[in-house]
């Protein structure tokens, strides 16, 4: 089967098409026919090599969420999923292939309504956003500044915030048009990337951290609270808390995000009710561009070119016809 690697970290063109052998489902397995392959901001971090401390070496098969059908399936799997359309999340790795595994837990029947493409777009980041903005402890009425918002996190955040009674939903991003688009997904208020002019906030959902990550200690409401999900922009100064010691009187909060502390089943749970939601029209799910699987290449430079809004989804030949992003 065809496949990408990282043959070597740093830019896009450390990436590979290469022939693997395809892979077997064993115990508790399914093997998926991939028709849409999501490309999301984590992968080009572990594209770059920024991760390697964490175990992500290189000739690892990037990616982690696909769509498609299920061809063959492991002991002790109901082969009732057989045949069936589902999104499935493979894990550290393995999304950038035509055959991908994944286990019968991570898996997920697809609505009928509901497309390939849509389904990686929705289906990881809208988890993030409704269990970041739980994490931050979020209440209608309060306001909202999402930090990054033109990728599929933050524009399900500015959603699902907006959808649950912000008092304002404010989004930082780098240009007027994506401002507008935004604005047309939920957001109040349109902000430069410094969030330069803007302060008191309640929540802060932050997926860029980077060098600027302490400035929005000064944006938050005393009891505010920011929640960082992402590194996009990499990691924030090591001595950042000492801006939130510096505002002790304020009573601020900083915490971290990651999906994988939410159990499996409440995800599932999440994400049925999304992709139903989408397929109602209620959640918009925003696919920047389509790209035959051998043109990852491409897409990656796209994400480090700052082009994309929302999020490129890889198809392969096997399925492209069947694609309706």
């Amino acid at each position: 089967m065809k496949a990408v690697t990282i043959k070597k970290f740093g830019p896009p063109e450390g990436l590979a098409v290469v022939d693997l052998p395809a892979p077997v489902p064993v115990g508790g397995q399914v093997l998926i026919a991939t028709e849409a392959i999501g490309v999301g901001g984590v992968d080009v971090v572990v594209r770059s090599g920024a991760l390697a401390a964490y175990g992500f070496q290189e000739g690892l098969v990037p990616g982690s969420e696909v769509a498609g059908t299920v061809t063959a399936i492991g002991d002790d799997v109901d082969r009732s999923w057989l045949g069936r359309r589902v999104w499935g999340f493979t894990g550290t790795g393995g999304g950038y292939v035509e055959q991908a595994i994944a286990s019968v837990d991570e898996i997920l029947p697809l609505p009928e309504n509901l497309s390939a493409a849509d389904a990686v777009t929705l289906g990881s980041s809208g988890v993030v956003a409704h269990f970041a903005l739980a994490h931050a402890h979020f209440a209608p009425g309060e306001s909202v500044l999402v930090r990054g918002a033109a990728g599929s996190i933050g524009i399900m955040t500015v959603q699902l915030a907006a959808l649950r009674g912000a008092g304002a939903v404010a989004v930082t991003t780098s240009s007027a048009e994506r401002g507008e688009r935004l604005r047309k997904l939920g957001a109040t208020h349109v902000l430069n990337r410094a969030g330069e002019g803007a302060a008191g906030y309640d929540v802060i959902i932050d997926i860029v951290a980077g060098a600027d990550m302490p400035s929005f200690f000064d944006k938050l409401n005393p009891n505010g609270r920011l929640v960082a999900v992402g590194v996009v922009g990499g990691r924030p100064p090591a001595d950042f808390g000492t801006k939130l010691m510096a505002a002790f009187q304020q009573s601020l909060s900083f915490a971290t995000f990651s999906a994988d502390t939410v159990p499996v089943a409440d995800r599932r749970a999440v994400q049925t009710e999304q992709f139903a939601a989408a397929g109602r029209g209620e959640l918009g799910a925003v696919v920047h561009e389509v790209l035959p699987l051998e043109e990852a290449v491409q897409a990656h430079r796209k994400w480090d070119a700052g082009e994309v809004f929302g999020r490129i989804v890889l198809t392969t030949a096997q399925n492209s016809n069947g694609n309706s992003a």
